[in-house]
């Protein structure tokens, strides 16, 4: 599942997707616990939906990123697309998505992930992208002109954002957020006292903020945010970032193991039990959370149109 390397266009030089991580020490590789495991992709509908994607040449997270349930979606003819291009400004510890310099926009993405919704028939879409610290805002006009291509093409559709952090880009989350995605998700990924290592190029406050801002603009908007686990926090820091995520109103938490894409990655320190993440998602009910999704294989987009379906009968019982 995981990529090392890629070819090039030409189809026979062979690159790293990291190279900013080759000259790394190899780290530890842990073997996973047998609640860890997934079926192998390969079902007849699985190779519909990757016809799909390389017909409209959409770049999807689930390939990119490596996401152990790509066989479970697929296979239900459910996919994560990502936009801004396959290529990331960053270079965190965690990722298997490509790291360098991203060439320019393609002007005609939107439109193709539009009708890749369509053809899909999918009820509830998941759109993320790159980090692309090289344009002035952040790719925010991007994201928002997708989701207009997805109204046309696909007026039913629900569409669920996951964005970069846009630092220092003045004025993005507003041109986003004006683009009325039905959620908009950004990712902390971890506890503050890894964000060194683990996501050196982002900042926590930062990031809390931008989640507080999204209602601030829009008190409507359902929010997300998650996280992963294995990297050595301990639980005390995990249910502070709870806490921190609800001074922000953030109504829906997902929280997931970490897993390694190869030995240059941040290794994994320890899987966390199904019992325990059973413990974290209860911790966080208490705190507020109108919904939690807390387990070994919780990723962002997994079951995402049946998550929002439940936030919004959540909310309806908040309210009554």
């Amino acid at each position: 599942m995981v990529t090392v390397v890629d070819k090039t266009a030409e189809g026979t030089k062979l690159r790293s997707r990291h190279p900013e991580k080759a000259h790394r020490p190899d780290t530890p590789v842990l073997r996973k616990p047998d609640w860890i495991r997934v079926r192998a992709p390969g079902s007849n509908v699985y190779g519909e939906t990757e016809g799909i994607m390389r017909e409209n040449r959409v770049v999807t997270v689930c390939e990119e990123a490596g996401c152990p349930n790509i066989g479970e979606c697929w296979s239900q003819k459910h996919a994560a697309m990502m936009i801004l291009g396959d290529t990331c400004t960053r270079a965190c510890a965690f990722c298997n998505v490509r790291t360098g310099k991203p060439g320019p926009i393609d002007p005609e993405e939107p439109v193709n992930v539009a009708k890749s919704v369509a053809a899909l028939g999918l009820n509830h879409v998941v759109i993320t992208s790159v980090d692309r610290d090289d344009l002035d805002d952040g790719g925010a006009e991007h994201f928002a002109r997708t989701i207009k291509a997805i109204r046309k093409y696909a007026p039913g559709t629900t569409v669920e954002v996951l964005t970069p952090d846009f630092l220092r880009k003045e004025g993005a989350l507003k041109v986003v957020v004006a683009a009325k995605p039905d959620v908009f998700n950004h990712n902390l990924e971890t506890v503050p006292s890894k964000y060194l290592t683990v996501r050196p190029g982002a900042r926590y406050f930062h990031s809390m903020r931008l989640l507080q801002q999204v209602k601030e603009l829009d008190p409507t908007m359902f929010t997300k945010s998650g996280i992963m686990v294995g990297f050595g926090e301990t639980r005390n820091e995990i249910l502070q970032l709870m806490d921190d995520l609800r001074v922000a109103d953030v109504d829906f938490l997902t929280i997931g193991q970490y897993l390694q894409p190869t030995r240059k990655h941040h290794a994994v320190m320890r899987f966390i039990p199904p019992d325990e993440f059973k413990s974290l998602e209860t911790s966080a009910y208490s705190k507020g959370f109108l919904l939690v999704s807390a387990s070994p294989l919780t990723r962002s987009s997994h079951h995402a149109g049946d998550n929002f379906a439940k936030l919004q009968a959540n909310r309806r019982t908040m309210v009554r």
